[in-house]
């Protein structure tokens, strides 16, 4: 064999290694786009900053696995936005900073920076990345969402019973974060807090999202962990007030005194913490199809259930037209495989 020759086959076997090698610093690549490990465990830091027991190795590992999915959307997402020239402006970004600074004192800020394990520019750069997705989710999904005439019409006419009250009825919307974890809940952020500490966190983070002007159903569809509601931006649908009679005596009393586009404070109920919204206040009695405010709800539904579906099915396609490899999930597959 000439020397050129073994050269060039000593150089493939090293390329076809190379291929294969697991590299230290790497937990994913999407599109030949990396995150670290460094990447992953600085977010784990912020999301789960748990000041109680610390999970063991295996819930730790299950966390991150989670967290690295979400991570792996979040960068498909931003590459689509990357190439469709809908990235957010340093505008964009310095805008939402004065919004999200607005309630809190300087001080009481960095306060809030400094318990999640982040910085100001840590904040600008998920903003940035935050904003762009959202961008992108307008342009490709929302701006495609259309109910017809017909649509509401259609409804009324297969649910028209359920427009039939026989008492004083209140309709509700919900955001709900439990203290312990639930594997059937899936909100789009994939947040779920493990602990009391970060339920408690994470629903002030949401209700001071909610006094700067952000959409109720989004966070509820992003971070609500009520699995019957959250894909419908937290609506509960109608309640009777019989019912909120035998509820929480805390909670009856906030929605009764409520009206309808208000919402709560935190509530803390036997599930969790929770915040609820009135969407409207009904009488007793038949309410027809020509009451505008029957045709308002009725879209209202239809535009959740609609934009729900898109996004589901948009997301499964980016993830199918991406190419991902995910060196985490690879190494703990690699681990059970050799029995360790």
């Amino acid at each position: 064999m000439s020397r050129r020759l073994l050269l060039a086959l000593l150089a493939l076997v090293s390329l076809v290694a190379c291929k294969h090698a697991t590299p230290d610093n790497v937990a994913a690549t999407v599109n030949g786009r990396v995150i670290t490990y460094a990447d992953l465990d600085k977010q784990f830091q912020m999301q789960f900053m748990s000041t109680g027991e610390k999970p063991s190795e295996d819930q730790a590992m299950i966390q991150k696995l989670e967290l690295l999915r979400t991570m792996i959307d979040a960068e498909i997402m931003l590459q689509r936005a990357e190439k469709q020239g809908l990235m957010a402006t340093d505008g964009d970004v310095e805008a939402k900073i004065a919004e999200l600074k607005a309630p809190y004192t300087q001080e009481d800020f960095q306060r809030q920076l400094s318990a999640r394990h982040m910085t100001l520019d840590d904040l600008r750069t998920q903003l940035k990345r935050d904003l762009s997705v959202t961008k992108l989710i307008n342009k490709e999904i929302t701006s495609h969402v259309s109910i017809t005439d017909k649509d509401v019409s259609d409804f009324y006419a297969a649910n028209k019973s359920s427009f039939n009250f026989p008492e004083p009825q209140v309709r509700m919307a919900q955001i709900l974060v439990t203290p312990t974890p639930d594997n059937n809940v899936r909100n789009l952020k994939n947040d779920k807090a493990q602990n009391d500490d970060q339920a408690r966190k994470k629903i002030e983070m949401i209700l001071a999202r909610l006094r700067q002007g952000e959409e109720f159903a989004t966070l509820a569809q992003e971070y609500s962990e009520e699995p019957n509601s959250a894909q419908n931006g937290g609506d509960m649908g109608f309640i009777a007030e019989s019912t909120l009679d035998r509820a929480n005596s805390d909670l009856r009393k906030a929605v009764m005194s409520m009206a309808p586009g208000q919402i709560t404070g935190i509530l803390h109920t036997g599930e969790g913490y929770r915040i609820l919204k009135v969407l409207s206040k009904e009488p007793a009695g038949q309410r027809q199809l020509n009451d505008p405010r029957v045709q308002q709800n009725i879209r209202e539904i239809l535009v959740n259930r609609k934009d729900q579906l898109l996004r589901a099915a948009y997301y499964e396609v980016a993830r199918d037209e991406a190419k991902v490899v995910n060196y985490l999930a690879q190494s703990v597959v690699l681990t059970k495989d050799k029995g360790q």
